[in-house]
């Protein structure tokens, strides 16, 4: 593999940990956590969350018919590769344009959060379309169709990608719900589009705030476990020097997730006196 697939890679497993940390007490500023006074800096929700989320799947369709990272002489597509590479746009087709052009509003973000996030989708994009042209892939997905744990792997990205659309439905139904009623604040003033909030309600609500999150992990360790070798986790250094590109996707999303779906369950706690004390943050009876 070229020496820069090794650095993207080696990057996110280096700089997602402390990234992590720091996120646990600093809230990046779009969605619930948006700042409230109007800014040069502050970008529409909807149309920021478009143009930063467009890239992963328009370089990883680049990289993967390219090959820019990879030597002249790459091995063709097999089915196996095709198929995941087309559960991946699958995800970011939704993810990108199908849900934002859905929900009716979304909070503001601020323009630091889209660079960032147009900088992981740029490399993420990069990285996984990489891998998914390398012989590593080609020879690892060899005969996939007849693996059991392959179709183990779809079927979890299957179940992780619904659960996801179910649980997003129910809070785009909330806002749905309080434009309709008249409970949403004016759209006309920036600063007060996408703050109304209320509790989300059934199906795994029931047991955690961030479903929508848990069902992502689930989503993309599936994936993971259908596209990549399974890498050693009992020695981090051993991970590092192993994981290809699925897995430290997995590891990055989880990472970057988590403390998000930490600092939102307390906002929510806090936001609301009658909110389900016995809810977990992300994780069903753990946390």
């Amino acid at each position: 593999m070229h020496p820069a697939y090794d650095l993207i890679r080696k990057g996110f497993l280096s700089v997602t940990p402390p990234t992590s940390l720091v996120l646990f007490f600093v809230d990046a500023p779009f969605g619930r956590f948006s700042l409230s006074k109007e800014s040069i800096f502050s970008l529409n929700g909807i149309k920021s969350w478009i143009f930063m989320e467009i890239p992963s799947p328009t370089i990883f369709i680049y990289a993967l018919i390219k090959a820019p990272l990879l030597g002249p002489e790459v091995p063709s597509l097999s089915g196996p590769q095709l198929f995941l590479a087309a559960l991946y746009l699958l995800h970011y087709a939704n993810r990108a344009l199908i849900s934002p052009l859905r929900t009716p509003s979304r909070s503001r973000s601020h323009v630091s959060v889209v660079f960032c996030a147009i900088c992981f989708n740029v490399l993420n994009g990069l990285m996984m379309g990489t891998y998914f042209r390398s012989s590593i892939a080609h020879s690892f997905l060899s005969g996939a169709f007849a693996r059991p744990l392959f179709w183990t792997g779809a079927l979890l990205w299957l179940a992780g990608f619904f659960g996801n659309l179910l649980h997003d439905e129910v809070l785009l139904n909330i806002r749905r719900n309080a434009k309709i009623k008249g409970k949403a604040k004016d759209e006309g003033n920036p600063k007060k589009q996408g703050e109304y909030y209320a509790i989300p309600r059934g199906y795994l609500y029931e047991y955690i705030s961030y479903p929508n999150y848990f069902c992502e992990w689930l989503e993309w360790l599936g994936f993971a476990l259908a596209a990549a070798p399974l890498p050693p986790v009992m020695s981090f250094s051993a991970f590092v020097q192993s994981a290809q590109a699925p897995w430290v996707f997995v590891f990055s999303e989880v990472l970057l997730m988590l403390p998000r779906a930490y600092r939102g369950h307390q906002w929510y706690l806090g936001k609301f006196s009658d909110y389900p004390k016995e809810r977990k943050a992300v994780l069903p009876f753990i946390i």
